[in-house]
């Protein structure tokens, strides 16, 4: 049966063990999990994401708040009490155990009948292509092997939440690419609720149905990995999420439709922006790669260099040595755009319908 999460208001304050202080890691918290969603916490180390799994989990007990499973209030039930299942960074499988016997572990604990936990085992190990290496010891297996028996020996209990806390961290890019893929194959087709931890912005990406942004303890933004992306709501996750560039702008006037902001004397007219600006005040505009485009000097808003041409096949990117630091411009279809040489004096501009206003922050 899929299940909801709650967390309602959930403060986990620690005792430094040096200074004696209190530290607060996560900071009056409150999200919801539809059922049968993926929910990733994304944030740089230290922001609190993994202490929201781990009281979750039943690991941490919160200070403050109520976490609650299929409506169901689990705050002080214990962590085999609470029909979730854990994938670790370590993959954490029993050496002197096989395949077939460590993804068999958690039946055998449910009392299941020794025939259909034969079934059940080869039917899960042939979903991730594992099914020839039922006999063989962890010892025996690659990194994504490995990641592999420890995702399906979570999901073969058939949980309520499937948790996962930087699982592909240890693997290398190649298998990474490979494990976000089955993992979210595998996390549609049983229909499992699942939140996942990450402070890597492609996993998030590539694997959510919405991403929980958290920045010192606290939740930043909510959104889906467009919205993330395309809308941020400040310059933190705008620089978090993806490579950006930023030039310092005046909000010249706001209408039901656009911003109008001034960089470097010429005016744009921006689809989105932070609706907190008004006509007068000093902004800047956010910039993706796939938003600048090159031209000849002094025909946009700041000039510069190219440093460094990046051939990826179906585009190219352009590192432009320019007077806010390098700049990094996305060619989509080079074979049918104009690529400018290393070494090219250029000007940069932006596509108005792909960036947005935000506030100016100290660090812009």
């Amino acid at each position: 049966m899929l299940k909801s999460v709650r967390l309602e208001n959930i403060t986990k304050i620690f005792k430094d063990p040096q200074s004696g202080q209190d530290v607060t890691a996560v900071d009056d918290v409150s999200f919801e999990i539809a059922p049968g969603e993926l929910v990733t916490l994304l944030g740089p180390s230290g922001c609190g994401k993994t202490t929201v799994l781990r009281m979750l989990s039943g690991f941490e007990q919160p200070t403050k708040g109520r976490i609650y499973i299929g409506g169901n209030d689990v705050t002080d039930v214990p962590p085999n009490k609470r029909d979730t299942a854990m994938v670790f960074q370590s993959y954490g499988l029993f050496p002197h155990m096989n395949v077939f016997d460590n993804v068999a572990y958690g039946l055998k604990l449910r009392k299941m009948e020794a025939r259909a936990i034969q079934e059940k085992v080869t039917k899960f190990l042939d979903m991730v292509g594992l099914g020839q290496l039922a006999k063989r010891p962890p010892s025996r297996l690659s990194g994504g092997q490995q990641q592999r028996v420890a995702l399906v020996r979570s999901l073969i209990v058939e949980p309520s939440v499937l948790l996962l806390d930087e699982p592909l961290s240890n693997l290398d890019a190649l298998l990474r690419e490979q494990m976000r893929v089955e993992i979210r194959r595998l996390q549609k087709s049983l229909s499992i609720t699942a939140m996942y931890v990450t402070h890597d912005r492609v996993e998030a990406m590539s694997l959510s149905d919405r991403i929980i942004v958290m920045k010192q303890g606290r939740i930043v933004q909510i959104g889906t990995p467009s919205e993330i992306y395309r809308d941020p709501v400040d310059t933190f996750v705008a620089g978090f999420v993806g490579k950006v560039a930023f030039f310092p702008c005046v909000v010249v006037d706001v209408t039901e439709a656009h911003c109008c902001v001034e960089v470097k004397s010429r005016r744009f007219e921006v689809p989105r922006w932070d609706r907190s600006l008004a006509a007068g005040g000093e902004a800047v505009v956010m910039c993706r790669p796939e938003s600048l485009m090159l031209g000849e000097p002094g025909s946009g808003i700041e000039d510069g260099v190219v440093s460094t041409n990046v051939y990826l096949g179906n585009s190219i990117e352009s590192w432009v040595r320019a007077e806010q630091g390098d700049v990094l411009v996305q060619i989509d279809n080079p074979d049918v755009k104009r690529v400018w040489d290393e070494g090219a004096s250029v000007s940069l501009t932006f596509e108005p319908r792909l960036a947005k206003v935000l506030k100016k922050t100290e660090k812009n």
